[in-house]
């Protein structure tokens, strides 16, 4: 198998893409990269990031590889955890504060800053929409946030995302709990869930 063909079998096992780290990993010279763009066979999506022509590209994994601190959160974390059907038009991301980079210019990006100390505080890696893995906060944290950011989300999506989570047979009410305490909002998280559950 030549090495055209080893970039194939990763595309094809990374439905449909694969970055310069997959390959230069698998001891393959990124220049072919390159060339296979240069003869129509991957297209570049963006810096390090490739894909089959008719790839459609993978946003959340785009967005990912600007930053290994991206973490998604509040409204899109709702929406990729199934908690509001509202498809994000601007992607919530946490990043840790000080963070000064490429992201900060995006139009369709918009940057919580929070402490390096609970940047990993109920991270999941779950695969997006599209099929590539990306770091989201999971259910239980995002709750925590939309209730600590309150007035930063929208009322209707405030009220479905807490009905949804109540009613899912997955919620972890400890760890909900223990986030709670760990971000100051336990007596607010209380208000709330007395008059849900």
């Amino acid at each position: 198998m030549n090495n055209y063909d080893k970039i194939l079998e990763l595309v094809k096992h990374n439905n449909g893409f694969v970055t310069t780290t997959d390959v230069v990993t698998n001891n393959i010279n990124k220049m072919f990269l390159t060339q296979m763009v240069k003869r129509g066979s991957l297209i570049r999506i963006s810096r390090g990031y490739y894909g089959l022509p008719t790839y459609i590209e993978d946003i959340y994994y785009a967005i990912s590889l600007k930053s290994k601190n991206v973490r998604f959160s509040l409204e899109t974390a709702l929406f990729l955890h199934g908690l509001t059907n509202r498809t994000p038009l601007v992607y919530t991301l946490s990043l840790p504060i000080g963070y000064s980079g490429i992201l900060q210019k995006e139009r369709n990006i918009r940057i919580t800053y929070v402490n390096k100390s609970i940047l990993n505080l109920g991270v999941e890696e779950i695969i997006s929409p599209f099929g590539a893995k990306i770091k989201v906060y999971d259910a239980e944290k995002t709750i925590c946030d939309i209730i600590k950011h309150k007035n930063k989300i929208d009322a209707e999506i405030f009220s479905e995302a807490l009905k949804n989570y109540v009613k899912s047979k997955k919620k972890d009410l400890n760890k909900l709990y223990k986030y709670a305490k760990a971000l100051k909002i336990e007596k607010k998280l209380r208000q709330y869930l007395e008059v849900l559950l």
